[in-house]
């Protein structure tokens, strides 16, 4: 399964799902751009970014809150990042408010997405301020697989009218 996204405008996309009505969109919208996002295994975004799902949990929802941390990774690293997040424990899964999760491996480039959903930024934060945020990030720093610095986008899910 692969998951898509673009950036534009919300006019600019919400026209495309008219273009396409049978694909289930979700619409976000950030500080830094608004995004669609869908996953399947059509592409259809002409300036699109695509991406594989490597780990999927949960369903992603038209409400909440999206937390996707942006992790640039060496080719040589690639199996090594893949396999830490497969033996990680998913603790953010148990924890009140959470939505879904997904790591999305690139299929052009090297920036891997960490997507994560939650009901609200509220119940983001609860989980980012509790002991077992801090026990899954304890004595992290960027591995030298890192091609360059992670970095995070927030965006609050546009929901449909």
């Amino acid at each position: 399964m692969n998951a898509y996204m673009t950036n534009g405008t919300v006019d600019f996309l919400k026209k495309i799902e008219e273009k396409y009505p049978s694909i289930r969109f979700h619409f976000m919208s950030g500080s830094v751009n608004d995004v669609a996002y869908y996953e399947g295994n059509k592409k259809l975004f002409v300036a699109g970014r695509e991406y594989e799902i490597i780990i999927q949990t949960g369903e992603i929802r038209d409400k909440g809150y999206i937390v996707m941390n942006h992790i640039p990774v060496t080719d040589e690293g690639r199996p090594v990042f893949e396999d830490n997040f497969k033996k990680r424990k998913h603790a953010a899964e148990h924890y009140d408010g959470f939505q879904a999760f997904r790591l999305l491996k690139p299929r052009k480039g090297n920036t891997y997405v960490v997507l994560t959903q939650w009901q609200s930024k509220v119940s983001y934060e609860q989980w980012k301020n509790s002991t077992d945020f801090q026990k899954s990030h304890v004595n992290i720093k960027p591995p030298a697989y890192f091609a360059d610095r992670p970095f995070v986008h927030t965006y609050n899910m546009i929901e449909k009218d």
